[in-house]
């Protein structure tokens, strides 16, 4: 069963003076334990703001969301806010994209690890320092005694991702979010994070949403993948499934634009035409119609029906992809 059911969630911003922005718009989809489901599109696509309505971290002015988020037979929209802070950091994590501004710069890291173990497990600061420091150990951050005096302006980047991954993980939550845990680091320590979470799914059956712009990434780590494009999903399907044949244009336009090693010298990559700002609105027609290859007549003036295939794979497209491509990463 699906520790977390996500079904017709909406976002919509509004300011005074201008027209709302739907920035999330009737997204679903589950997560089971033990399971990494991934979220992938532009910047843009309403990737990030789906997790920060899931943990409930919206401003409560301006952000009007609808739907419904079921943890554990939970609806977490309409818990309070006591109720839902104490889930927090308990029971869902985060780890959020940006270690440098998500670390208090003025509080040393042992004391940011350790105050969500008192927080949540109650313990006093004299336990829950030992243990702060057991989990920077086993996030792989060197000589854990001495990093937990330290501040986040003397750990690198991977040290600092790993700090937060240590906090998102001190409560053994039962589901972890991670929104682009490896934007900004060398492949090398991009590899170490993702094992880490790899293991982490593995080790405790914890459910993982990863939130990525890197298809990459979703080949190594993803067992099944939610492709968004203008706040909706386009297409969801098995890692492998998805890889070896896109049915989206969308969808095949990002793996058309993936750097191949064995693509010939000198042939150059097919970039989607446009940018995520060049699309029309859905309750008119295919909101990626303007950079679209493959649009026709209708795409233009009627929304694309969900269709969902025997295999399970989810569909959201008047003309999909009709030819299987090849690509290095299906066998990932």
């Amino acid at each position: 069963m699906a520790l977390l059911e996500v079904r017709d969630l909406s976002v919509v911003f509004a300011r005074k003076g201008e027209p709302p922005v739907t920035a999330v718009d009737g997204i679903s989809f589950d997560v089971e334990p033990g399971r990494t489901v991934g979220l992938v599109g532009e910047s843009g696509c309403g990737k990030s703001v789906t997790s920060l309505a899931i943990m409930g971290l919206l401003p409560p002015r301006g952000a009007e969301v609808s739907g419904s988020v079921t943890f554990d037979g939970t609806d977490l929209l309409s818990l309070p806010r006591k109720e839902l802070e104490a889930r927090r950091g308990k029971d869902l994590s985060m780890v959020f994209q940006d270690p440098l501004t998500s670390l208090n710069p003025v509080v040393p890291i042992g004391l940011q690890v350790s105050e969500v173990i008192e927080r949540h497990r109650g313990l006093p600061r004299k336990e829950a320092m030992p243990e702060a420091e057991e989990l920077l150990r086993k996030v792989g951050i060197p000589d854990p005694g001495r990093r937990l005096k330290e501040y986040p302006h003397q750990l690198s980047g991977g040290m600092r991702q790993r700090a937060l991954i240590a906090m998102a993980l001190a409560c053994k939550p039962r589901l972890l979010i991670a929104d682009e845990p490896t934007t900004a680091l060398d492949v090398t320590i991009q590899a170490q994070i993702l094992q880490l979470l790899s293991d982490l799914v593995a080790e405790t059956d914890t459910a993982l949403i990863m939130i990525t712009h890197d298809l990459g990434v979703v080949a190594g780590l993803c067992d099944e993948v939610n492709v968004l494009y203008g706040g909706r999903v386009v297409e969801r399907a098995a890692r492998h499934e998805l890889f070896a044949r896109p049915k989206h244009p969308y969808t095949a336009g990002l793996l058309a634009s993936i750097p191949r090693l064995d693509s010939p010298r000198g042939q150059r990559l097919s970039p989607i035409a446009g940018s995520v700002a060049d699309n029309i609105p859905w309750d008119t027609g295919c909101a990626f119609c303007p950079r679209c290859p493959n649009a026709i007549e209708v795409c233009e003036r009627e929304t694309p029906e969900v269709s969902v295939d025997a295999s399970g794979r989810f569909l959201r497209c008047h003309n999909p992809v009709r030819e299987p491509i090849s690509n290095s990463m299906e066998a990932s």
